[in-house]
């Protein structure tokens, strides 16, 4: 423990020392969340497809969504408070192998055709999604203010090389899984098990020390050499926790809904699995790969400005998936596209805006808590589409999801007459 604390007190006495650590911190995390980006494709791009393959019926396909989106949010409270105790070495780490043995038992369901073992390993399997979320907090511990968004898009558009490979290799990894009698669907659990599993090993192995732990002592040696004490969240804070939270909430309450659904209504028209994973390639991909601009529109051009430009992207996205031609490959994969851009407006403005409002004595605590709220909403957002599409269509479910959207702006507005 002496050791530990002479190390910290090395970098907090030493600025050099600490930009360095900075860098390895975001060096270390993005480097998992490739892994952790080829963890969370499978469930996207085939969970909706092997709930409607096992239960034989449309009405519960948003169900798999709304399972793992579910398990994100407990593990998404579990792993903000193991973060915040431990620091986010132990608690990223006990979230990606928790979703790496989810993951297993997917496989395991499917091999032994049993339902209730498929929804508990998918709720299990969903705490893989909430961490991969969750790291991008990891780089922002040592991060001044100029650098916040910069720093949550560096890890994000890490996650892209994962990301936009699992689904592309949805077909690869199906006939791997043949080879040893599972089903071709559940193959790309397998990549999901691996994947994750990866990403916590290289989590607890390198990111020493802790960047939370040492943003915490840097917080207390100042509180120490200023002889005060740090102030507590002001209401102005609360403010921005309250603005970031819906921002992030809304646009995955969207972005889930249409997501899950699009592989259903694309299997209904005719289009092959390949096919399919082609266009939640795309998607993803642009869920996480305009990461390093949009971290630096959201430094430069502030945090209302992108919010407003998820809502309405997301519009855009939604209006476009409604009256796509049920054929045209082209304009879903432009409008997934849209969809995914949308989401990362609205994904990193609010989580600058979080990091911003919030000091690292509390900072894991509150995240974690947010990111309950982000998961329970993409649950919400998963289970009504399946409804939605059974008793009406896809087109009403994009519709719907594009008027949603719009709410960001009268928000948004609220917030800064406030």
């Amino acid at each position: 423990m002496d050791t530990t604390n002479h190390l910290i007190k090395e970098y907090v006495e030493s600025p050099e020392k600490l930009k360095r650590m900075y860098k390895k911190v975001l060096m270390v995390v993005s480097l998992s969340q490739i892994f952790g980006g080829a963890g969370l494709a499978a469930g996207v791009t085939v969970g909706a497809l092997l709930a409607q393959q096992m239960l034989g019926t449309d009405a519960f396909a948003g169900l798999p969504s709304a399972l793992f989106t579910l398990g994100s949010a407990g593990a998404a409270f579990i792993v903000g408070r193991l973060s915040q105790r431990y620091g986010r070495r132990v608690g990223l780490t006990s979230g990606f192998i928790a979703g790496g043995l989810g993951a297993i038992g997917v496989i395991i369901a499917t091999l032994i055709n049993s339902v209730f073992l498929l929804f508990l390993s998918l709720f299990i399997y969903g705490a893989g999604t909430a961490t991969n979320l969750q790291a991008r907090y990891a780089g922002t511990d040592l991060a001044d203010k100029k650098q916040r968004a910069k720093a949550i898009s560096t890890t994000m558009v890490m996650t892209t090389f994962g990301a936009v490979a699992g689904p592309n290799l949805v077909e690869v990894m199906g006939k791997f899984a043949q080879l040893f009698n599972i089903p071709s669907l559940a193959g790309p659990f397998i990549l999901s098990a691996v994947a994750y599993i990866m990403a916590g090993c290289i989590l607890f192995i390198m990111l020493r020390p802790d960047p939370l732990l040492l943003a915490k002592a840097i917080e207390a040696h100042q509180q120490q050499q200023s002889d005060g004490i740090a102030p507590a969240i002001t209401f102005s804070n609360k403010k921005g926790i309250i603005i970031g939270a819906v921002v992030m909430i809304l646009t995955q309450i969207v972005m889930v809904a249409i997501m899950t659904m699009t592989p259903v209504h694309m299997q209904h028209h005719g289009h092959s699995l390949g096919a399919v994973g082609i266009v939640i390639g795309f998607h993803i991909g642009a869920m996480y790969l305009p990461s390093l601009v949009t971290g630096v529109l959201v430094d430069k051009v502030g945090r209302t400005a992108m919010s407003i430009a998820s809502g309405i992207t997301l519009l855009l996205a939604g209006l476009l998936a409604a009256y796509a031609p049920s054929d045209s490959m082209f304009i879903l994969i432009v409008a997934l596209s849209l969809l995914g851009l949308g989401w990362n407006f609205g994904l990193i403005s609010g989580t600058a805006q979080i990091v911003d409002s919030t000091e690292p004595s509390s900072r894991a605590k509150v995240q974690g808590t947010i990111d309950v709220f982000i998961a329970l909403a993409g649950a919400s957002g998963g289970a009504l589409s399946g409804i939605i599409v059974a008793n009406s269509s896809f087109t009403t479910l994009s519709l719907i999801g594009g008027i949603l959207s719009l709410l960001l702006i009268p928000v948004i507005i609220w917030y800064r007459k406030a």
